[in-house]
């Protein structure tokens, strides 16, 4: 329901309706686009940054901004202040277990400090460092990308690519529909299962008895989803969906100056981060790990 709109009561409500964004949260008013293009510099420059505290520092200064720009629920908040520290401290660990001996250098900080030491196999600080360090990298990529994935729906993603990079609405509009099929699917799924139960069926426990209750599930599914998708494509040919190369829109996705604003300080930012690291030698780029 738009912004404005009033439902009469007792009016039928769609549950697959596009929901309105947060109020209140500066990074819900940026275009998608710009919150793509904000954080991507930092994104490609992490696949061959080196060390541990450009990837620290990035990760801090997201959270802050997801914190700050966007309204988050308290399960998302507590994953990313503690699952995610948990998360590194676990990768860091894994990583570094993997770690080839030889590619480290032997006068490394940490090379001759062991953690670890079962028969001839020795676990140094050294190669828990590099497996910290490439958790770090993939963290912070995490963030960074979440900066539009929690604050940006796909209906608007795809207005923004559609009207401001030129995709062509065949495109973009029969992926939206793709993507909305996906809670219908899981409204559907809920109803078979409810509506199988209702007739007492049961498959027993055990893995024949897994596959058996997916076969179950999984041929009326994928009959509904052909039902669907058939009625789709005749309400898009009953409106000449693609029978002109332009359309008009409903909702309109401006590139507004607080956008321009909001991407050129992102990369500033991250211009500034990366000269502090490879100024001071707190990190690095290419080279052996």
């Amino acid at each position: 329901m738009d912004a404005g709109t009033v439902s009469a009561p007792g009016a039928a409500v769609d549950p697959f309706a596009e929901r309105s964004a947060p109020s209140g949260r500066f990074l819900y008013r940026l275009n998608p686009l710009a919150k793509l293009a904000a954080p991507l510099p930092a994104m490609l420059a992490l696949i061959i940054t080196r060390g541990l505290a450009i990837p620290t520092v990035l990760i801090l200064l997201s959270l802050v901004l997801l914190l700050v720009g966007a309204r988050l629920r308290a399960r998302a908040v507590v994953l990313l202040l503690v699952g995610l520290p948990v998360l590194v401290a676990v990768l860091g660990v894994t990583f570094g277990v993997w770690v080839d001996p030889n590619r480290i250098d032997p006068g490394s900080p940490g090379a001759s400090v062991v953690l670890v030491e079962v028969g001839g196999w020795q676990f140094t600080l050294a190669a828990y460092l590099i497996g910290l360090a490439t958790a770090l990298r993939i963290a912070a990529l995490l963030v960074l990308s979440l900066i539009a994935g929690l604050t940006t729906t796909g209906p608007e993603l795809v207005r923004a690519l559609v009207q401001n990079l030129r995709v062509p609405y065949r495109i973009g509009y029969t992926a939206l529909a793709a993507l909305r099929f996906v809670p219908r699917f899981g409204h559907e799924l809920e109803v078979i299962r409810a509506a199988q139960r209702v007739r007492g069926l049961d498959h027993g426990r055990g893995p024949v008895a897994a596959v058996r209750r997916t076969l179950a599930v999984a041929i009326p599914l994928l009959a509904s989803a052909i039902r669907h998708a058939e009625r789709v494509a005749l309400a898009m040919d009953a409106r000449a969906f693609g029978a002109n190369p332009t359309r008009t829109e409903r909702t309109l996705s401006r590139w507004r100056p607080r956008d321009t604003a909001f991407v050129a300080l992102a990369w500033c930012t991250i211009a500034a981060v990366y000269w502090w690291g490879l100024s001071t030698g707190f990190g690095g780029l290419g080279g052996r790990p």
